[in-house]
């Protein structure tokens, strides 16, 4: 696929809709596939956060193509990071620096999730494929926004969901799609309680970072070594505990078993336990910076929520026990999780079956060859094929997780909307689908 100048000007016209306003620049897109060819099969590959899990899926990036820039607002993680390229990584503070690189075909984003939506929309703008962590998103309006910046740009994102890749999840999958354990599904998704503490001390921010730009969007707050790193999953500024964290994979098995990879939910119900949370706490002030509570995590470390479809199948996401998921109908139960497959009606499997299955397993993985997450990222971007972890499928997926932790916030039943994406006549839970953001992070669209 070429742009010609023409559709390069058509390009940005219909990117500035999307794109975000303050630090968002308009780039001009580069040719992944022309660009590819120029150094043999080998992609050209920048990494946009590299700690953690993030230094994690830059590497593997990495193995596959060239790695040739790296970026991140923490000085430790890049030079950390870098280190294994022998000076032929460059190393940046600003992502931007390597959005404006007609050199990069694609990108790697393994920030803190409050940052994916925003570098993400821009380096698809910058004519960038791109693989990004889950979960993708830090509010349902985010999801939104990044199915539609996908549409417009066409450009190739694999979400890091990659239990898809997984033969086991994809046998679970594929058994729960075909009928044999009947007609109207249960999913129960166990996914581990969150941890409780605090509140900790704030501190001076180590010289190597920049606290302002890591909060990004979010308010304003003194920083506190555990809000950032590893344990920001834990604080509902940044992102959604364990729902959004195992919740995006395990909800994301139990859609996809039961079909529902492009709709939602009808009805949510649940309960959970929020620590470092007032009885008298409100969701919404909260998110527009407006009211204080304990400095300390803040995610819940114990739930049950339903999530009822329209067609009565159900989802049950619990904090335990057995991390996992199974599936159940009137003609038997399976469970699967990333150490096992199990139940009779696995057992049960023929060989007549189990190819009628390996039919329904490359319908699923989308006609691409099986060799791994990132290596189906990859050969997307050089057939320009959509990868097994869309992010159609995981914003679907992932606003069920985010409808589980404003469900348990505003302690009542809510009814949703999946063709429209909203709440259904409650005012307070439809200004929970997004949050005000702060200048000049902030995603803005027309």
């Amino acid at each position: 696929m070429t742009y010609s100048h023409r559709t390069r000007r058509d390009f940005l016209k219909s990117t500035t809709s999307i794109l975000a306003a303050g630090l968002a620049i308009p780039y001009f897109p580069s040719d992944s596939c022309e660009a590819a060819e120029s150094v043999g099969d080998k992609l050209r590959v920048a990494a946009i956060g590299v700690g953690g899990r993030g230094s994690g899926i830059g590497h593997d990036a990495g193995s596959k193509g060239v790695m040739v820039a790296c970026a991140d607002i923490d000085r430790r993680h890049a030079e950390r990071f870098a280190a294994r390229y022998d000076g032929k990584c460059e190393i940046f503070a600003d992502y931007r620096k390597i959005l404006d690189r007609q050199d990069v075909d694609v990108v790697t984003i393994g920030t803190p999730d409050h940052w994916h939506v925003k570098i993400a929309i821009e380096a698809m703008a910058a004519g960038k494929d791109v693989y990004c962590e889950k979960p993708l998103t830090l509010t349902i309006d985010e999801g939104k926004q990044i199915c539609e910046a996908v549409r417009q740009t066409k450009r190739v994102f694999q979400v890091g969901t990659q239990q898809r890749s997984d033969a086991r999840f994809l046998l679970a999958v594929a058994i729960a799609r075909s009928g044999r354990l009947g007609d109207k599904l249960k999913a129960t998704c166990s996914i581990g309680g969150g941890p409780s503490g605090g509140p900790f001390p704030t501190a001076e921010s180590p010289v190597e970072l920049d606290w302002d730009a890591w909060l990004g969007q979010c308010p304003v707050v003194p920083y506190t070594k555990e809000r950032c790193h590893g344990s920001f999953r834990w604080w509902l500024e940044y992102s959604g505990g364990k729902l959004t964290d195992w919740g995006a994979h395990h909800v994301d098995i139990a859609h996809w078993g039961l079909g529902k990879e492009g709709t939602g939910p009808v009805e949510i119900q649940g309960e959970g336990s929020f620590p470092n949370i007032p009885a008298d706490f409100d969701p919404v002030a909260f998110f527009a910076g407006q009211a204080q509570i304990p400095n300390g995590f803040n995610t819940a470390t114990q739930f049950h929520i339903d999530l009822t479809f329209a067609d009565g199948s159900l989802i049950h996401v619990q904090h335990g026990p057995d991390n996992g998921i199974w599936f159940e109908g009137e003609r038997g139960r399976i469970f699967v999780n990333r150490g096992r497959i199990s139940g009779e009606a696995v057992d049960a499997l023929t060989t007549a079956d189990k190819e009628e299955l390996d039919e329904e397993i490359k319908r699923l993985y989308k006609g691409q060859a099986r060799r791994g997450h990132m290596q189906n990222f990859f050969d997307c971007v050089k057939d320009r094929g959509e990868p097994v972890s869309d992010v159609f499928s995981h914003h679907r997926e992932l606003s069920s997780c985010h409808l589980c932790n404003i469900a348990m916030l505003l302690k009542r039943k809510l009814r949703w909307d999946p063709d429209k994406e909203d709440f259904v006549g409650d005012e307070q839970a439809s200004a929970l689908v997004s949050r005000p953001q702060r200048e000049p992070y902030s995603i803005k669209t027309a």
